[in-house]
């Protein structure tokens, strides 16, 4: 090897030694860690659940680096939309690989409250009609379950008609099919297991 030849072989290997070095993979560590949390503020702003402008360019701006740094992390939309995903699950203290049933109360009690940290409107786009007509299911709702427990609190009574009006929601459907699979035999199936379960508690006067 000629010494020309070994100066050029320690050249690469310095630099790729500096390349791999534990301080720039913190760097670069940091620089994802500070993209993501940019990503997820971003989030927490939003009007409405679209995610339409949660692009490189708005993310880059938020965590002070360039839209080009964005894109060399997160070379698609898809993957900075599932980092910044992965990242809100992480925040809102969901832990998805130890989920059991004895804690699910807590789990559903914990998303709610970090769901309100969010500034999403409701959505005031419905028809009219559709608004007058779910007002009147309420209501109906409402005064069944006013008749099943007339000694509890209107306040008992709402949690119990707000939960079961859950039920009967065309979304809730719409998550049997598509998200589990499940067809309508098997979605009255449950559907009728649950409320005999809600009937049975408020005739055992048992109060949420």
């Amino acid at each position: 090897m000629t010494p020309q030849e070994d100066t050029t072989r320690r050249k690469v290997t310095t630099e790729k030694r500096k390349y791999h070095s534990p301080l720039r993979q913190q760097q670069a560590a940091e620089t994802r860690q500070r993209i993501v949390a940019a990503g997820t503020e971003l989030v927490h702003g939003f009007q409405s659940w679209d995610w339409k402008n949660l692009t490189a360019r708005a993310v880059g701006e938020r965590a002070g680096v360039s839209e080009r740094t964005v894109q060399r992390y997160f070379p698609s939309e898809r993957a900075l939309r599932d980092a910044v995903l992965q990242g809100l699950v992480e925040e809102s203290g969901v832990d998805l690989n130890n989920l059991n049933l004895s804690g699910f109360d807590d789990v559903v009690i914990n998303m709610f409250n970090y769901l309100s940290s969010f500034a999403v409107e409701p959505d005031l786009s419905v028809d009219p009609s559709q608004t007058k007509m779910d007002e009147r299911r309420k209501e109906a709702l409402f005064e069944a379950v006013v008749d099943a427990t007339p000694n509890w609190s209107r306040e008992e009574q709402q949690m119990v008609a707000a939960i079961l009006d859950m039920l009967w929601q065309p979304s809730t459907h719409d998550r049997f099919r598509q998200a589990w699979d499940l067809d309508d035999e098997r979605f009255t199936r449950v559907t009728r297991w649950f409320t005999a379960l809600i009937q049975s508690a408020l005739g055992e006067g048992s109060k949420p």
